[in-house]
């Protein structure tokens, strides 16, 4: 019943408001007997008299206005739901959720935010930081338009597109015996302790899958959830770490280049298969394509 209902509430109203069938018909422009046909539907489905007839006059009853706040109130909602979509929708003004790795956050999404408005200066933003596979749960709720994780996904509900790679570096304290050194094989820090991420992380399935491509499975000391704080706790002699470059030097440790294996970490744009795009997400993830290859900051 309630899909069938639906339709007739707005036309109630009017009827309401006017308190006249012939004048509520020609301001809503539809046919006087299919108004008059839908207010009969609506009493027999709510099996309650809304109208006190009187010719086409009408005046409502009790329950009539009782039901009638309620329907104003709906309606309303659903007309602020409409403008709320319209507006997301808007090319100019439009929204664009996106979600974004945490180690993404201090240069590389404000940079492509500030460059991005450069041309879309009114374009709104709903911005979600988060870990990778929480991101891709985002993009298949509908939570987010777009998000920018690593490693690429390869989920067939998916769409994810190579943006750029960045080298990652193995953190030592500054104390710590290969501290002297610039270059290093991971193999050598088979006997260290590591403090990582937490499982789920794009970073930690990369460490692993490092760790075990060197020879070795690393022992874990800590798990977090985020890479300032594994840098300070390798500052404090806790473990190693292998981490991407940060924002700013962290005083207390020394980031080594890693030669063999290719330590490295894929970042690429994801969205859901088969998701219409709005006109600012569209021109958004244009603009995210458009930097592959000099996605990171210098």
């Amino acid at each position: 019943m309630s899909r069938l209902l639906a339709p007739r509430l707005a036309y109630f109203a009017g009827v309401a408001r006017t308190e006249h069938v012939t004048r509520a018909a020609q301001e809503m422009r539809v046919p006087q007997s299919t108004l008059s046909r839908a207010m009969v539907r609506l009493e027999q489905d709510l099996g309650v008299e809304l109208f006190a007839r009187r010719g086409r006059t009408v005046s409502l009853t009790p329950a009539g206005r009782t039901f009638l706040s309620s329907v104003e109130r709906a309606l309303a909602e659903i007309e602020r739901a409409a403008e709320e979509v319209r507006a997301d929708a808007d090319p100019a003004t439009g929204k664009v959720a996106f979600g974004f790795l945490h180690t993404m956050g201090s240069e590389t999404v404000p940079g492509l935010i500030r460059a991005f408005r450069a041309d879309h200066p009114r374009v709104r933003f709903s911005l979600v930081q988060n870990y990778g596979e929480a991101m891709l749960e985002g993009l298949r709720s509908g939570e987010l338009d777009l998000c920018l994780t690593s490693p690429v996904p390869d989920a067939p509900d998916l769409v994810g597109r190579l943006l750029d790679e960045q080298k990652l570096r193995l953190v030592v304290p500054a104390d710590h015996r290969l501290a002297a050194r610039k270059r290093i094989r991971l193999a050598e820090a088979a006997d260290e302790t590591f403090v990582t991420l937490e499982p789920g992380y794009g970073m930690r399935r990369i460490t692993d899958d490092l760790c075990q491509e060197a020879g070795f499975k690393p022992r874990i000391a800590f798990e977090g959830e985020e890479a300032e704080t594994l840098r300070g706790l390798v500052a404090a002699g806790l473990g190693v770490a292998l981490l991407p470059p940060p924002a700013v030097p962290r005083p207390g440790v020394v980031e080594l280049t890693v030669t063999a294996p290719r330590a490295v970490r894929e970042i690429g744009v994801a969205w859901l298969d088969g998701h219409p795009d709005t006109p600012p997400v569209a021109a958004f993830k244009r603009f995210l394509l458009s930097r592959r290859g000099r996605l990171l900051p210098d």
